[in-house]
């Protein structure tokens, strides 16, 4: 069951991160066609970006993701409307087929973290919290729980 109320927001916690990024695997997967690891990655035409933008520094690493911004500056820099927020979820969300692909949207993300899909279309890309999934592929697959969900309180859900 997906839990569509979502005020939640992902917590990196990077002292927990080791590097793996296997929330990049799992977006990945989680976002194909086949929704199979193997598939996404050797079987399938196009594989989709990842919705994570990764840093990693000598023995730092960690995780970013779209922070579904109250004040989200990508929303206002959309020439098209292909961003979005979600009235229900409250998700900053991208529409593809809006995209014309000007960036303006990656120019203007505080965090970096939108990033152009050359594979599918020449259009943005961004983290959507899973919106088809109870939880994001990148906190359930987390083996250290370096990336957490917390509600709009902070507590830890997932």
């Amino acid at each position: 069951m997906v839990n569509k109320k979502l005020p939640k927001r992902i917590v990196i916690r990077e002292e927990y991160c080791m590097g793996c990024r296997l929330c990049e695997v799992y977006c990945v997967t989680q976002h194909s066609k086949s929704k199979d690891i193997i598939k996404a990655y050797k079987g399938e035409e196009s594989r989709p970006v990842s919705g994570i933008y990764f840093e990693e520094k000598g023995s730092v690493s960690f995780a970013l993701q779209c922070r579904h911004c109250d004040d989200a500056p990508c929303l206002e820099a959309c020439i098209t409307g292909a961003m979005y927020r979600d009235g229900e979820t409250g998700r900053v969300l991208h529409d593809k087929d809006k995209c014309v692909g000007c960036w303006m949207c990656i120019m203007s993300c505080p965090y970096g973290v939108i990033k152009p899909d050359f594979e599918q279309k020449k259009v943005a890309s961004k983290c959507d919290l899973c919106i088809e999934a109870e939880f994001p592929a990148c906190v359930e697959h987390c083996p250290n729980e370096a990336i957490i969900l917390v509600d709009e309180e902070g507590e830890r859900i997932y």
